[in-house]
């Protein structure tokens, strides 16, 4: 897990200790912007929806920066894991840090670090598949792009291994509906990234006590949401010492996870717990 805000060890998995940024280092990208009002909730917090926007975002001025805009275009998140260490709240400004963790010829962990000049901070990790324009599957990425990744990392054959699995309807604490919107849709004609996150904030709403300490959220993506799915939101609460299906680290803790769900196929499910 992140160091902040936790005196466990790190653990792998879903409770694995994201790297730490390697700051000094010229091959860190850094930037800086306002948090403006439609990136709060309404207590002035950063939401979980609009910091992935942000986390996507910077991706794409990395993406620019470094010249590979043209000839790596497209690219599909298969999970993001965000810590909410210290809430950053309204009228701070952001400084959003990027860097590579982890590479193989066609995928990339990517973390990503936001502070608050206040004193907030959140951490991200997402695993960012590269697509070919044409056959729409993973795609080989560049020589010279990946050596420029690997410049922040010693992790050169990362491997895509699933953190959740399924919920299922019939042991279902939870069901609702998520009427999906046209404007949830992206450029990929499927559910924006950003848009399973706002269903995380949803379920928060209800869980005050879950945003008065650190808190993980992590969200793997198996199928894409396209608009006129009937999604529906499948809710299970883990007691503590019933959780060693997430790990032994997390057998002390309460876990919810929500499975995002169209008819029988998953679409994505999302793992919830405090540090």
């Amino acid at each position: 897990m992140s160091t902040q805000g936790s005196s466990r060890p790190p653990g792998t998995g879903l409770s694995k200790a994201m790297m730490p940024v390697p700051d000094p280092h010229p091959d860190v990208f850094d930037v800086q912007w306002p948090l403006r009002v439609a990136d709060v909730d309404r207590e002035g917090r950063l939401k979980f929806d609009a910091a992935t926007r942000h986390i996507q975002d910077v991706g794409t001025d990395q993406l620019r920066e470094m010249g590979f805009e043209e000839t790596h275009p497209l690219w599909i998140v298969r999970r993001t894991m965000i810590d909410m260490i210290e809430p950053i709240v309204f009228k701070d400004m952001l400084r959003l840090r990027r860097w590579c963790s982890g590479t193989s010829n066609r995928w990339c962990e990517m973390r990503v670090r936001i502070d608050g000049r206040k004193g907030g901070l959140v951490e991200s990790e997402a695993f960012w598949i590269n697509i070919n324009r044409e056959t729409q599957g993973p795609a080989r990425i560049a020589d010279d792009f990946i050596e420029g990744l690997r410049r922040t990392t010693s992790e050169s054959r990362l491997r895509w291994k699933a953190y959740l699995k399924p919920g299922s309807r019939e042991d279902a604490e939870h069901i609702r509906d998520f009427p999906v919107r046209v404007s949830d849709i992206d450029i990929f004609d499927h559910m924006n990234n950003s848009v399973y996150w706002s269903v995380v904030e949803d379920y928060l709403l209800s869980q005050p006590e879950l945003m008065r300490a650190p808190l993980r959220v992590t969200i793997e993506h198996d199928l894409p949401v396209a608009l006129g799915d009937k999604l529906e939101i499948i809710r299970h609460t883990y007691p503590p010492g019933s959780t060693d299906r997430f790990g032994e680290e997390l057998t002390d803790r309460s876990v919810t996870t929500l499975t995002y769900a169209v008819g029988e196929e998953t679409k994505a499910v999302a793992a919830i717990f405090a540090l």
